[in-house]
């Protein structure tokens, strides 16, 4: 919590360790130069506005030119966003809760003169709480929007805590490979700030296809393999799961038993005629 303009505090109401609403009157910087500076432009503007109205009624008679009308409106106008501007900087000189949360330890003394800089304490929602986490780019996809994932907070390792995926980073960082995700916890209780271990996955020892990278054909569309069938190629169209460096899922299209093209797919046509050969392990 940090103030948005300098003065010298003449209210300070910092619970510690106490829970605040949002909106919560924490602090009061002194005010009275501003308020008074709001006064005296007050009166100035009710003296323009008398003067504009009574230009007005001379413009309506050509007594007066348009310019002299003119200016006494743009005075008008001046005094108008001088006082809008005044009253933003009293409204700054109150300090409220941003939100519902913890008061943490108070940093700063009634009385004190304060900056934009001084921080008067620390608020925390201690709720449902946000974690960021770094997911290698090869398995990108076991994480999507409203995935749940399982998380170990450190210091309690015999916990497991549920959190629900609400955002990907799109973009993965070039030096590291991997992409920043982010998930929303379910237990109140982990403290902000601390360290924790993330285990994506649905626990279970899934059977997978896994075939050779090189074997896939991309389209514009859709991603092809070649099967073997009779003695001639056939191309399907499949749908891909988690990539590795050297293979991929298959996560639709593919049975277990299907023979697939590993080599030369580039080159091999429908129902043309291929020569099969073992591939090494």
């Amino acid at each position: 919590l940090r103030p948005e303009v300098s003065g010298r505090l003449t209210f300070l109401n910092v619970p510690e360790g106490k829970t605040v609403t949002q909106g919560a009157v924490l602090a009061r910087i002194n005010s009275a130069d501003l308020e008074a500076q709001m006064q005296r432009t007050k009166v100035q503007l009710d003296n323009a506005v008398r003067t504009e109205e009574r230009f007005k009624k001379l413009l309506d008679v050509n007594g007066i030119n348009q310019s002299d009308y003119d200016a006494a409106l743009n005075t008008v106008n001046t005094l108008k966003a001088d006082m809008a501007y005044t009253q933003t900087l009293i409204d700054k000189t109150v300090l409220r809760a941003p939100f519902t949360g913890t008061i943490g330890l108070r940093q700063i003394s009634p009385g004190s003169y304060v900056t934009p800089t001084s921080i008067i304490a620390t608020i925390q929602q201690l709720g449902k709480k946000k974690i960021d986490f770094t997911l290698p780019e090869e398995y990108s996809e076991l994480v999507r929007i409203g995935s749940a994932v399982k998380v170990r907070v450190d210091g309690r390792d015999s916990v497991l805590s549920r959190a629900t995926v609400i955002a990907l980073e799109p973009q993965a960082n070039r030096l590291t490979r991997s992409l920043v995700v982010r998930a929303l916890m379910d237990d109140s209780r982990a403290n902000p700030g601390a360290f924790a271990k993330v285990i994506i996955g649905n626990g279970n020892n899934k059977k997978a296809i896994m075939i050779p990278t090189n074997a896939i054909i991309p389209d514009d569309r859709n991603n092809q393999v070649i099967l073997v069938r009779n003695g001639k190629a056939a191309f399907v169209n499949v749908q891909t799961g988690i990539r590795t460096a050297n293979s991929v899922e298959i996560t639709q299209g593919l049975n277990v038993g299907d023979s697939v093209v590993v080599t030369g797919v580039l080159f091999a046509k429908p129902d043309a005629v291929l020569k099969v050969r073992k591939a090494k392990k």
